[in-house]
């Protein structure tokens, strides 16, 4: 067998041993306890690896304008008008300036792939969409980015926001979104951001249900529109924090709808506990839907990081371990198997709401791969275990050395 790379003891999730990954082509041909060949050798030392985390809902767009921006309250009202005045004197030079600044942290915390959402309405018209496409383009050596236009401030009551949906779709754009909760006709919106998604032929992801009242919800007109159109399995929500104030009863019901009608879901915990429950003073709930909840009853779930350094989400890293841990913390997660669900939601399970076909560490995939600072998956939450190396197609894009402890010297006693 002729490799190019061979890596070196190296954990997997769901195999005991360590084995060797033989790479060809940038991608794998072998997997193995011992490839002796002579090809250059990457000893991951028994670390834990990953096929690189996976990031499904993030706003490179308005990423890093804290410095633009006057919050005083701290809510999502608040967040979204600072956001909308502030991109009125976007460029695309600066969309992509910035939006490049937070992608290379990602890259450099593991992430391999992505989706951004990105926002398209009369103000901003398609500078940001046209940016995040060059940066597409300029990064894609080290991720896979999907872009998912959506109107953050309304669609039937913002004139002209539908046009250039479509022609955001018609330039290439992966996926289309909405925000009904920001429209004055929630389910009309719906009804076009899906009737835009059959005419293109692509994926769905909403921002929905972000408040904390149970008693009504756009969740089920949601999956009656994908019912009707067929797109089981290509629709996704985000945030749905809803789902987090309401009974054990009423959330189960809601699951198994989900569940039935093929809609995943994306919790994004630091944004979700940074603005909900403003109004209480104590008690104060936490706003993160039970992911692995409904993940056990057979919604596909992911945790994601969605905002970085701006007025919904006044920081972030873009480390998903970190994301993870935070939310295993949030649930009351530290079983091993239940920090190895948490790790699931930001690798396997969001690539499989991105219907991402050739991920994983397996035979004929791309190499991609990410070493953690760790042995095992549940130690890697547990500890924000921190990522050494990337490679994207079996080649390296990123590294950096794990802690050195530089101890002092003792001067023997005389």
């Amino acid at each position: 067998m002729s490799l190019d790379l061979v890596f070196r003891d190296v954990r997997l999730v769901g195999r005991d041993d360590p084995c060797d990954i033989g790479v060809a082509g940038g991608r794998i041909v072998a997997l193995a306890p011992r490839l002796d060949v002579g090809v250059p050798v990457e000893d991951l030392g028994g670390r834990l690896a990953v096929p690189g985390f996976v990031e499904t809902h993030i706003h490179l767009d308005k990423s890093c304008i804290l410095d633009r921006c006057t919050s005083q309250h701290g809510t999502l009202q608040e967040a979204i008008a600072q956001v909308a005045a502030a991109k009125r004197v976007f460029t695309q030079q600066d969309v992509h300036v910035r939006a490049a600044r937070t992608l290379e942290k990602a890259i450099g915390q593991g992430t391999t792939r992505m989706r951004t959402h990105v926002e398209v309405d009369p103000r901003i018209a398609l500078r940001s969409f046209e940016a995040i496409r060059r940066l597409k383009r300029d990064y894609a050596f080290a991720i896979d980015l999907d872009i998912c236009v959506f109107p953050q401030e309304g669609l039937l009551n913002d004139p002209g926001a539908e046009e250039l949906l479509v022609a955001a779709c018609e330039a290439g754009a992966d996926a289309v979104g909405g925000c009904p909760y920001t429209d004055t006709d929630p389910h009309g919106q719906i009804a076009r951001i899906f009737a835009i998604a059959q005419k293109f032929d692509l994926d769905v992801d909403f921002h929905l249900d972000f408040d904390l009242d149970p008693s009504w919800t756009h969740l089920d007109e949601v999956c009656r529109a994908t019912d009707r159109a067929g797109w089981g399995g290509r629709v996704a929500i985000g945030h749905v924090t809803k789902l987090s104030a309401m009974p054990e009863q009423a959330r189960a019901a809601a699951t198994r709808r989900l569940a039935d009608a093929g809609v995943a879901l994306t919790v994004l915990p630091a944004t979700d506990l940074f603005l909900m429950g403003r109004g209480h003073d104590h008690d104060v709930p936490r706003g993160v839907t039970p992911a692995h909840r409904l993940a056990a009853a057979g919604v596909t779930c992911s945790i994601a990081t969605n905002n970085v350094l701006n007025p919904f989400t006044p920081f972030g890293d873009c480390s998903l371990v970190r994301i993870a841990n935070l939310y295993a913390n949030v649930a009351q997660l530290g079983r091993p198997a239940d920090l190895l669900g948490c790790l699931d939601m930001v690798t396997a399970s969001p690539a499989k709401l991105l219907n991402l076909k050739d991920y994983g560490i397996a035979i004929g995939n791309p190499a991609d791969l990410v070493v953690l600072d760790a042995c095992d998956p549940a130690s890697a939450i547990a500890e924000i275990a921190v990522p050494l190396a990337g490679w994207k197609r079996g080649r390296k894009t990123f590294s950096r050395s794990p802690v050195v402890i530089h101890r002092e010297a003792v001067a023997a006693s005389g």
